[in-house]
């Protein structure tokens, strides 16, 4: 049996991370988990090949190869996935999909053949024996939700490490909130399961052994879902570590309320956390109450960002506007709070309604649905109707609030905020190719940044000052200048379409 596992491009978004990764010569930020996944509960004797369009082109021979096509894709990706699905049918071959773009809207495709409705662990087998029979099902819905200790380590052979700038690892499914917007708890559930420590250590032994260094994200929606679970393993990480010279520096997604932990944060950093992505959302407590956001309610958010700095995390921020408590003066206050919090990779979307969700039936209920998501916050576009603004005047507000922060000026001066409230502790000695690749990004940086874009007088002001004052944040510094010429070529390309999104909203408003 003969089986191509296909993962859809991203489209250039915020976390593409596409203009910066060319710095470094990396093709994408991850691998694709989900399919990765799978692929281990597959017969050994089936051959599997993987093509992520992310980092290659598909070829009409791998198709014509193929016995069936797997397909995973999340919303954002939707115009790919049609792309690759158009191609598979004009071969005549069957495609199994899953994933969330699937999992929340698997009513919208009932022209594929199979699809795999939410986690695969516990319909694999059937999904394996009904395709040896050539008798595949339309759906396979899970009948409950898998214990954790069910995952395989990922088929780590079928990617090339060298075009990827990270490995993703996944600890837990599930987030103990319930924010009105989120789609995790319809996919994972509210109650977080977890994988064992002793598990954990065999997959990041497994990528070690392949001989991989470097960034590490472990891809929880909330890695502190269950606190008690989470510091019992970090415990294994840490010996791990010691005893490998630390040869990994994570990164993951937490919950604010894991800056009033002090022995999990300390924790993490001994076990050589460096990066962590808060969803902060918006600085307007009524807003926070409206989506049900409680855990960043009752707290100084500042105080939060800034002592997760000082313990040595990297804070990278979600941000969103267009609440039904926002008025036109949440811009104004959006860019002051994101400049004061140092938050350099500030993710400012407008709020989506993603399908399925607690959001999108009460709009729906009101009548306030224009489209179904794009599944990118970030593109100028709006799928519902506002309650305290018109429809362009949220995204005039929006584009106001990135075309601020995201200029040279008040990105460098918050990128120096932040380095003045950074304590730097990772323990991570660099290898020969991790050097390689940081040159030149480096030299990269000094021709883009230094002397051809305009940032060259914030780029050489905030160089120095860093060289001199915290020359041990220097690395970051110029890793954060790339993210930030990332971001602007981002927002400006969005930017300059703007006005055609607002008018294909405005032209074809439909419930």
């Amino acid at each position: 049996m003969n089986i191509l596992m296909v993962y859809p491009e991203y489209p250039d978004t915020f976390w593409s991370f596409k203009h910066a990764l060319k710095f470094a010569g990396k093709k994408a930020s991850f691998p694709p988990l989900g399919l990765l996944t799978v692929a281990s509960f597959l017969p050994k004797e089936w051959n599997v090949k993987l093509v992520d369009l992310n980092v290659e082109k598909l070829k009409d021979k791998d198709i014509e190869w193929a016995d069936y096509i797997f397909l995973s894709a999340m919303l954002v990706q939707k115009e790919s996935t049609l792309n690759v699905i158009e191609r598979a049918k004009k071969f005549n071959k069957k495609i199994v999909a899953g994933g969330p773009m699937f999992t929340t809207g698997y009513k919208d495709f009932p022209f594929i053949d199979s699809i795999v409705v939410g986690e695969a662990e516990t319909v694999m087998h059937d999904l394996i024996e009904d395709m040896d029979k050539g008798d595949l099902k339309h759906l396979y819905i899970p009948f409950r939700k898998p214990d954790m200790k069910e995952v395989p380590i990922p088929r780590w052979d079928l990617i090339d490490f060298k075009n990827y700038a990270s490995i993703p690892v996944q600890f837990s499914r599930g987030c103990p909130f319930n924010c009105e917007f989120c789609d995790i708890i319809i996919i994972n559930g509210r109650i977080p399961r977890t994988k064992t420590p002793e598990q954990m250590i065999k997959e990041f032994q497994s990528i070690y052994e392949r001989g991989w260094r470097g960034s590490v994200f472990i891809v929880d929606d909330n890695f502190i879902g269950n606190k008690k679970k989470v510091k019992e393993m970090l415990k294994h990480v840490i010996k791990w570590q010691e005893e490998r010279d630390y040869p990994f520096i994570f990164l993951t997604e937490a919950s604010i309320n894991l800056s009033d932990d002090e022995e999990l944060m300390d924790l993490m950093i001994k076990a050589n956390f460096d990066k962590v992505f808060i969803g902060i959302e918006t600085p307007n407590e009524e807003s926070l109450k409206e989506t049900g956001k409680l855990q960043n309610t009752k707290r100084n958010l500042l105080s939060s960002i800034r002592l997760l700095q000082r313990k040595g995390f990297e804070v990278m921020g979600g941000f969103i506007v267009g609440f039904d408590h926002d008025t036109k003066s949440i811009f104004d206050t959006m860019i002051n709070f994101i400049q004061k919090s140092g938050i350099c990779v500030s993710m400012v979307g407008i709020l989506n309604v993603l399908p399925e969700t607690r959001l999108f039936k009460r709009l729906k209920k009101e009548n306030r649905l224009i489209e179904i998501s794009t599944g990118n916050n970030t593109d100028f576009s709006v799928n519902f109707i506002p309650k305290n603004m018109t429809v362009e005047e949220l995204i005039e507000g929006y584009k106001k609030v990135v075309k601020t922060i995201y200029s040279y000026k008040y990105y460098y001066e918050r990128l120096m905020n932040f380095i003045k409230e950074y304590v730097p502790k990772s323990k991570h000695k660099i290898t020969f190719s991790e050097f390689v690749y940081g040159a030149k990004a480096f030299l990269k940086s000094v021709l883009v940044l230094g002397i051809i874009e305009k940032s060259r007088s914030f780029y050489w002001k905030t160089f120095m000052k860093t060289l001199f004052t915290k020359p041990k944040s220097l690395v970051k510094m110029v890793t954060l200048c790339i993210y930030g010429y990332h971001f602007k070529k981002v927002y400006d390309e969005y930017g300059y379409r703007s006005k055609k999104v607002y008018d294909r909203y405005i032209a074809q408003p439909s419930n």
